[in-house]
């Protein structure tokens, strides 16, 4: 049995005085709960002041990006040494929006997913297809070959201790909405294609959906065989929809 996942992404959104105001919702909501594993990825600034926090609680924290290398002249990035020794434990890698809007390549997503995976912390490596691509029948193809790049990249064995988001490019911020069944078809797919190389892997592997996931919707996505979480965006920044998300996950 896999036990359910809910990542909050909160992007780039937050301050000092939110954010406490945020998580002390977040753990007065949870309270004792011992269903999903809960974390949550603020902005690089604010990591440490989260950890400390949720000193004593279980809710773990996770980054929203890393860069490639190790370390050296690479003026703004973050390495997952860094990363690491402040006490994250996930790494969000491959981003809809990182690939999108910052032009990030399957190629340099496995890059990033192995600097993750050598650090002894957890990838959440996101997948998913656009519109167009969806329209035009190749939303498996696309997916499968941002899977195949990690597996090329990292070798055997890679998905071992990470996480699989899916993200349905095309229901985030846009009004449409996957089905419950699509997702579960793409997350079924994902499941099986790691299946090919390590069935025991695949059993083990936490696949979340990360589409537009609110209060009203979690439930009914979370019954799904292969959806085993979420990565929350906009819905993770109220204390009372992110916990009622987390809750949702109780099947």
């Amino acid at each position: 049995m896999r036990q359910p996942l809910v990542i909050g992404n909160w992007k780039m959104n937050g301050s000092s005085e939110s954010i406490s105001a945020l998580l002390s919702g977040v753990v007065a909501g949870l309270g004792e709960s011992d269903g999903a594993k809960v974390a949550v990825c603020p902005s690089f600034v604010y990591i440490p002041s989260v950890i400390a926090q949720l000193q004593g609680e279980a809710i773990e924290v996770g980054a929203q990006n890393v860069a490639e290398q190790q370390s050296g002249a690479f003026t703004g990035e973050i390495s997952v040494a860094m990363l690491k020794d402040i006490g994250c434990r996930y790494v969000i890698v491959g981003h809809s929006e990182r690939r999108a809007l910052f032009a990030e390549s399957d190629v340099q997503v496995a890059r990033k997913f192995i600097q993750v995976k050598d650090a002894g912390l957890l990838p959440v490596l996101c997948v998913g297809e656009n519109l167009a691509e969806r329209e035009s029948g190749q939303a498996l193809a696309v997916i499968e070959a941002q899977l195949q790049a990690v597996l090329t990249e990292a070798g055997a064995g890679c998905f071992e201790s990470a996480v699989v988001a899916y993200e349905p490019i095309w229901a985030i911020g846009t009004g449409k909405t996957a089905t419950p069944e699509q997702a579960q078809e793409v997350h079924k797919y994902v499941r099986d294609f790691i299946a090919r190389e390590s069935k025991s892997t695949a059993d083990k592997l936490q696949i979340l959906y990360g589409g537009s996931v609110k209060a009203a919707n979690a439930a009914e996505l979370f019954a799904q065989q292969d959806i085993d979480g979420a990565l929350v965006g906009g819905a993770a920044l109220s204390a009372t929809e992110f916990v009622t998300i987390c809750k949702a996950t109780n099947k």
